[in-house]
């Protein structure tokens, strides 16, 4: 039995002074902004893998696969209504893809292949003609090809290996784009950026950018929204007006968090986290207990009898070489990690302490448990 004992003495509750953030790295307007308009589109078509090394579905198991294969032949002018299919070479999948911004009729995408029934690899198959549905229900792109699997499973009559998933596959430029997505880009007076982390400091901070470099109108209307008048001269070409505003240089800023996955004891911590004046004391104490009984035998003829002797060794460790380890106001990240690992603890025994810190009121952050 292992029980944890983590006792907190907070020794100052208000920090001494004020502590300067952390300088964060600058980055581009184009790496932490999306052009609100600018997005891909998800796209989704059922269709048949063939030419399986006897892989594919169980048609007795999979009844959509037998209809689907049997509508194909149908259209291609072969009737098997009456026949007993126990093809094993054929496999019913889902084939998804993305739909990039501006794509052009006649351009090519990716698309991903996954089984839907009983199938236990797509390896060697190919896709037939598989038309992809948009959220509209439009066709906006066909699919057909070899798939890549990267996965593999060899199975014996005891064992098996699998590598993978066998049954997910991809085909490189399998779609061609038949439809395009209607949008007039450049013809609003304004454009709007998307921040992917919502901020109102970072939002404020890209406005002020585009004023002060590019001598624009920006202003910043919420977490996540920048809108940027398009000057007159950049009417006829915004995609220049775009790219000045892509490559311009900003500090973005987040709110400290320690992100905490109990799951997996994966410990996340922020630049910006501080700390106030606070001592940390992490006991052990563990008990030990094994049996090792030994047999006593009696001497022949000695008319004794054989019996079983316990033996029993209780070790009991107190933890007493754990130590306190003190942690002063607004440390810094390299200093609250240095202070933690001092105590020679365990990921589990980390995320303890975190949240037992920020009960105390003496973590400056927030803490979100996956």
């Amino acid at each position: 039995m292992r029980h944890s004992l983590i006792a907190l003495a907070v020794l100052l509750a208000t920090a001494l002074g004020a502590v300067a953030p952390a300088q964060a790295a600058a980055s581009r307007v184009k790496d932490i902004a999306d052009i609100q308009g600018v997005r891909e589109n998800m796209l989704v078509g059922y269709g048949l893998v063939v030419g399986l090394d006897g892989s594919g579905d169980s048609l007795r198991n999979s009844p959509f696969t037998k209809q689907s294969l049997e509508a194909m032949l149908e259209r291609l002018g072969v009737n098997t209504r009456d026949t007993d299919l126990k093809t094993k070479n054929v496999a019913a999948v889902m084939v998804t893809a993305e739909l990039p911004p501006f794509s052009r009729t006649g351009s090519r995408v990716d698309v991903t292949v996954s089984a839907l029934g009983d199938a236990k690899s797509l390896q060697g198959g190919t896709l037939l003609v598989t038309p992809l549905l948009g959220a509209d229900g439009e066709v906006y792109a066909v699919a057909q090809g070899s798939v890549s699997v990267s996965g593999f499973k060899a199975q014996g009559a005891a064992t098996s290996v699998i590598k993978g998933v066998p049954t997910s596959a991809r085909i490189a430029n399998g779609a061609v784009v038949e439809r395009e997505v209607a949008y007039a880009f450049g013809t609003e007076p304004s454009i709007r950026l998307s921040l992917r982390n919502p901020d109102f400091t970072t939002a404020r901070r890209i406005a002020e950018a585009v004023v002060k470099q590019l001598k624009g109108q920006a202003r910043a209307l919420d977490t996540s929204t920048v809108e940027i008048q398009v000057p007159p001269q950049y009417r006829a070409d915004i995609v220049s007006y775009v790219t000045q505003i892509e490559q311009l240089k900003v500090t973005p800023d987040q709110p400290a968090r320690i992100v905490i996955d109990e799951a997996s004891g994966t410990i996340v911590i922020g630049a910006d986290v501080r700390v106030s004046t606070v001592a940390i004391a992490q006991g052990n104490l563990t008990v030990r207990i094994s049996e090792a009984p030994q047999v006593s035998q009696p001497q022949p003829f000695s008319g004794g009898r054989t019996t079983v002797v316990p033996r029993t060794d209780v070790q009991v460790d107190e933890g007493q070489e754990q130590r306190v380890v003190m942690m002063e106001a607004g440390v810094s990240l390299q200093d609250l990690v240095n202070g933690l690992n001092g105590l020679g603890l365990g990921p589990r025994d980390l995320i303890s302490i975190l949240q037992a810190i920020k009960a105390a009121g003496a973590l400056q952050a927030d803490i979100e448990v996956m």
